[in-house]
């Protein structure tokens, strides 16, 4: 009876891990299709901070891309000066409002090798393997930031680059009494999840894991993860 009882009790505690999965995600949908008409300035303000990120990849000519969490396509037009009319950018965005936009502003320019999909990056498949990927502010909000990392990591051809740009709380230092307030700014902000750790699971998954700029008393931050060729 006592096995049973643990067994009763795991499946208890993976439908809960189930729904609080689905309500994260479901939230995130609707926070995000909420900012889509707003997403303006964190493309005007945080710009730099993001070119430099994507400066990290050091992409070339004719590569294969893919982007996580892409939102209205902030990040396209700098990708594609980098790959050129010969390479290809995929990007992923689970919000339906901020892939239309993202279409809607690869229509216009003509892009033709910018792929827009609606997906879960937890969950996301594809046919073949790219030669370096990206996410800007988006990582931290996903409600499973390991299994979202691992899917990159699968996707990736070896000696590769993910490269994130994020924001989280003040890691050291008296203004860590701030943490609280930023923590409910960014939860309801941004549906940031809470009981994830960017970092540590980037850590966990990739060969080498580099975080290489901090912004803003380290609340926001780039890290380079490095798969390797492990033969």
């Amino acid at each position: 009876m006592a096995t049973d009882r643990r067994d009763d009790d795991s499946a208890l505690s993976a439908s809960r891990t189930d729904d609080d999965y689905g309500s994260h995600l479901e939230r995130s949908r609707t926070v995000w299709d909420r900012w889509s008409n707003w997403y303006e300035m964190s493309e005007r303000d945080l710009e730099p901070m993001r070119e430099a990120t994507i400066d990290r990849l050091d992409l070339h000519p004719g590569d294969r891309v893919l982007e996580i969490g892409c939102g209205p396509g902030v990040n396209f037009e700098r990708i594609r000066c980098d790959i050129g009319p010969a390479g290809e950018l995929v990007a992923i965005d689970y919000s339906p409002e901020m892939v239309e936009k993202a279409r809607e502003r690869v229509e216009t320019r003509g892009w033709e090798n910018v792929e827009v999909r609606c997906a879960d990056a937890t969950t996301a498949e594809f046919d073949d393997p790219f030669d370096g990927a990206l996410a800007t502010l988006s990582l931290s909000v996903m409600p499973d930031i390991r299994r979202a990392t691992e899917t990159v990591y699968r996707t990736l051809r070896p000696d590769t680059t993910f490269a994130v740009f994020d924001i989280g709380t003040i890691s050291d230092g008296p203004a860590r009494v701030l943490n609280p307030l930023i923590r409910r700014f960014l939860r309801w902000y941004a549906n940031w999840n809470p009981d994830g750790d960017v970092v540590a699971s980037l850590e966990a998954v990739f060969d080498e894991c580099d975080i290489v700029d901090t912004y803003m008393a380290g609340t926001m931050y780039t890290v380079v993860c490095e798969k390797r060729d492990r033969v």
